[in-house]
């Protein structure tokens, strides 16, 4: 069974001996918002306040990014205002690289700089 937002939020919440209530005022949000999310009775926040609770929790946020699959802002930022950004993205997907494929994309890219 594939692992939920809420489930890899509460996982990683508890990993970081954060509680609910603590998490939930260091965000700017009630308690009940994150037990709600963690529950999975609320769909996941979005990406900025995903950003602010690994940034809280110590995460990467790419990693929770993907459970609630939202793209980073600064991301969907370049994306909205670049279309040579979209087509790249586009070429990319359209050609079904695999994870390990991805990773090696990004290094290459690394190496253009």
């Amino acid at each position: 069974m594939k692992i939920t937002f809420g489930q890899k939020l509460r996982d990683e919440r508890r990993a970081a001996s954060i509680s609910q209530r603590d998490l939930a005022d260091k965000v700017g949000v009630d308690y009940t918002y994150i037990s709600k999310v963690e529950n999975d009775r609320l769909p996941p926040p979005s990406a900025e306040t995903i950003e602010k609770i690994a940034e809280i929790l110590g995460i990467m946020s790419s990693e929770l990014l993907a459970y609630a699959k939202k793209i980073p802002t600064e991301v969907r930022d370049t994306l909205s205002s670049n279309s040579e950004a979209i087509k790249f993205i586009s070429e990319a997907t359209n050609m079904n690289l695999s994870k390990e494929e991805w990773g090696q994309l990004t290094e290459n890219l690394k190496r253009l700089r």
